[in-house]
């Protein structure tokens, strides 16, 4: 269970700047690597909440997971890949079948047209296996950077940096970055990290976005990095009574 503490104001860093202007470039690699710690200690227990068997698994998973959840993506899987449990079985699919079982989802029709299209090209091109690499992932229909790196870093353990908008928004907030483009944040904070670090650094990123810092209203009094974070103070810095997120 997550535990909070009433959280400290920071004492070393402009409020609500990106970072401050005296901040050393060695400055803010020492903060980060801190606030990575914290947030390991905080998360103990971090990693991809999609699930999956297999690295065809999890690439499906995480093409049906844009603009909708991971639990309801988890909902959805277990009755997809009895259906289809390859990308032989989904490439040959009728589309119709497997709208039905995307559909609460949402785009269920363009999710259905990548992950057949995307099966379809695994097949023809790489004999029904997901390649391990980035640049040939990339060129899988309906598959981005992100995507990729997810599959890269959780499937094949080769690390990588989950840019997704928790992960933008809380890198921006941290001052790591000042870009809003997902592979510029994707270059500022590779920066400042061993590249050993990046696949669960993306995962405790995205759980304390999930869980404090909120897009909307970040719970500022309870987040365990406040003293670290020049954005402090743009949430609640004292815990509501009686109230939870919503």
């Amino acid at each position: 269970m997550l535990q909070v503490m009433i959280a400290a104001p920071p004492s070393n860093l402009a409020e609500g700047s990106a970072t401050s202007h005296a901040e050393s470039q060695l400055a803010l690699v020492r903060r980060a690597r801190k606030i990575f710690r914290i947030l390991g200690e905080t998360y103990p227990d971090a990693h991809c909440e999609l699930d999956f068997a297999n690295p065809f698994q999890l690439l499906i998973a995480t093409v049906l997971s844009a603009q909708t959840t991971d639990v309801a993506v988890n909902k959805a899987t277990p009755a997809l890949f009895a259906a289809y449990p390859d990308a032989f079985a989904l490439a040959a699919a009728n589309p119709e079948d497997v709208e039905k079982i995307v559909h609460p989802l949402g785009f269920y029709r363009a999710k259905t047209k990548s992950i057949i299209g995307l099966s379809t090209a695994l097949t023809a091109d790489y004999g029904g296996e997901v390649p391990p690499k980035l640049a040939l992932l990339e060129k899988l229909p309906g598959v981005g950077r992100k995507t990729a790196n997810v599959v890269l870093g959780n499937a094949f353990d080769i690390p990588g940096l989950t840019v997704d908008t928790h992960f933008g928004r809380l890198a921006r907030r941290f001052g790591w970055t000042s870009s809003e483009k997902p592979e510029q944040v994707e270059q500022d904070v590779a920066a400042l990290f061993p590249r050993k670090d990046w696949t669960i650094l993306s995962h405790r990123l995205i759980w304390h976005g999930r869980r404090i810092c909120y897009a909307r209203k970040p719970a500022c009094w309870a987040c365990p990095v406040a003293k670290l974070c020049p954005s402090y103070g743009i949430g609640p810095i004292v815990p509501p009574d009686n109230q939870t997120e919503k």
